[in-house]
């Protein structure tokens, strides 16, 4: 039987998992307070629980989410109930993990695994809330970086929080610039004595829906046609991409029709659905997929 601290470990990672972008392994130990060769294995854990835990072409770790295909669930105490007695079956019972798996994706537990994870992000927002009120700097701490694929602490002075609080607009004291950081990739946020200084430099730069600014007036048109199972899964990676999709009268697909300003979000969704898409256009950005090395079309 698994001891409290590690259940809850093992429910904020498999929401960890479920959420984009893909983690890394130093990612997911630095935000589990283990070692990396304890979130390993965790994975191990999870794929033996039956998640279907895939990597990257970054070699970095994610859940395929299977939450589409679920209808009705149980409640805690009925869960409970039933994974006693599944466990009673004994460890040669090949059924057993399997039906541990639905039972979790089917069950109030996994509400909660969700609800410790968002929890975690208001603490987040409350912090830099504060600091913005009172205009002090922050330090995000263990920050992941995509581009640079480094986590490091981040010395910031927060301007403003986008649409969906999903990132906060903040200038880095470092590099003297105005950027988007994602909240789930702040592991903590420390408000700092010290005032902010460089609020003539603060800016906030309009972003698309992946949070990414325009960058040497670079944009690519994206447009796709889904499958009810794409437009769903789409809408659960990225809740702001429902606005741009629309039903295609007289079938069951969906028609995505959105401008970004870094294709490599969309790339990524992409490349994970493609037996549920089509990619019609445009040519900016059928170009960058063509260059991709990683990716065929």
């Amino acid at each position: 039987m698994f001891n409290q601290h590690k259940i809850y470990r093992v429910l904020r990672l498999i929401t960890l998992l479920q959420n984009k972008p893909s983690k890394s392994v130093r990612f997911m130990a630095n935000l589990l307070d283990c070692t990396e060769r304890t979130a390993y294995r965790y994975i191990d854990l999870l794929k033996q629980l039956g998640f279907e835990v895939q990597k990257d072409e970054h070699s970095k770790f994610y859940i395929v989410s299977e939450n589409a295909d679920i209808d009705e669930g149980f409640t805690t105490e009925e869960a409970n109930f039933l994974i006693e007695m599944t466990k009673t079956a004994g460890k040669e019972n090949i059924l057993k993990d399997a039906v541990l798996k639905k039972i979790y994706l089917k069950s109030e537990v996994s509400q909660q695994g969700n609800l410790l994870f968002k929890a975690h992000l208001s603490k987040l927002v409350e912090k830099i809330n504060k600091s913005i009120a009172v205009n002090k700097k922050v330090v995000l701490k263990h920050y992941h970086s995509v581009n640079s694929n480094k986590i490091s602490d981040r010395i910031v002075e927060p301007i403003q929080f986008t649409e969906n609080y999903s990132a906060i607009c903040a200038f880095e004291v470092a590099s003297k610039q105005n950027k988007y950081f994602n909240l789930e990739r702040i592991i903590d946020v420390e408000v700092l004595e010290e005032p902010q200084e460089y609020q003539e430099q603060h800016q906030v730069e309009k972003t698309d829906v992946f949070g990414f600014t325009e960058r040497n007036g670079e944009k690519f048109e994206v447009e796709l046609q889904l499958s009810l199972r794409a437009f769903i899964l789409f809408k659960e990676a990225n809740a702001g991409l429902e606005k741009y999709i629309t039903k295609i009268e007289n079938s069951d697909l969906y028609l995505l029709k959105v401008n970004v300003n870094n294709p490599k979000p969309i790339t990524s969704l992409i490349k994970g659905f493609k037996e549920e898409l089509e990619i019609k256009g445009s040519k900016a950005f059928m170009a960058y997929l063509k260059a991709e090395k990683s990716f065929k079309i």
